[in-house]
């Protein structure tokens, strides 16, 4: 009895690890999230991609960065509808945003918005080595007037094919208000930390980092609201902190 209970222990110490390290990974194992990456994700990454990748890993905010295998399945998801003209809200150093150049058409377009633009240009010789910058139109600041400047302009509505959110979450119920207007019918939005670390399930007491309890609410009022929006059809992922897409049905 007490050499299970200690392996019990020691399963839960590495599972209590694994949520530490802040890994863009939900996998209780971070054996089996590291498998992941070196069969598939790794051998398989543009080489623009890891030297972004290892740029952003040097940044003191990098936690903020989108996972290799969520890059990995942007690109592949933006190839299999054929995205041609998207929008990012939330840049960063540009990691997503360079797997979705590198998966458009050379004249694909990329409508981003940060509201840091240092953090963007310490990323932009990379995407710019990689030949993808013409794709991109970058506009630093807050994306919220921006969005409502392009929905009182009816020749926007419609217009864009896939829709990549991962900002401020306590502002994403108001991001998707404006975008299901923007967002063509059969198109993608998709929402980044939709899972948020997995504090959705976590108990009111748990003992959470700051910023995921503040944000918490906000993420399960998108997700309830998600989930009964009759304009939409959703998937929720469990690909790096959860990844929800809505395809607009009318």
């Amino acid at each position: 009895m007490a050499t299970n209970k200690t392996e019990e222990q020691q399963q839960q110490s590495q599972a209590g690890r694994h949520q530490e390290v802040g890994h863009k990974s939900l996998l209780q194992s971070d054996a089996l999230y590291q498998y992941i990456l070196e069969t598939s994700v790794y051998p398989r990454e543009p080489e623009p991609m890891k030297e972004l990748r290892e740029i952003t890993a040097k940044h003191p905010w990098n936690l903020m960065t989108t996972s290799a295998d969520e890059g990995q399945f942007l690109n592949m998801l933006l190839k299999l509808i054929n995205a041609k003209n998207t929008m990012e809200i939330g840049v960063y150093t540009g990691y997503s945003l360079l797997a979705t150049a590198l998966a458009l058409p050379d004249d694909g377009k990329i409508f981003a918005m940060d509201i840091n633009r240092e953090n963007y240009e310490l990323g932009l010789p990379v995407i710019q080595k990689a030949g993808v910058a013409h794709k991109i139109d970058f506009k630093e600041g807050p994306a919220m007037p921006v969005l409502d400047e392009l929905v009182q302009d009816e020749k926007n509505h419609g217009s864009f094919d896939f829709i990549f959110v991962d900002a401020d979450k306590d502002n994403y119920l108001n991001y998707h208000k404006r975008l299901i207007e923007l967002v063509k019918v059969g198109g993608l939005i998709g929402y980044d930390n939709t899972l948020w670390n997995g504090s959705v399930v976590a108990p009111p007491d748990a003992p959470l980092r700051k910023y995921v309890r503040y944000y918490r609410d906000f993420v399960l009022e998108l997700n309830k609201a998600l989930a009964v929006d009759p304009r939409i059809e959703i998937c929720m992922l469990p690909v790096g902190d959860g990844i929800t897409l809505c395809r607009r049905l009318k």
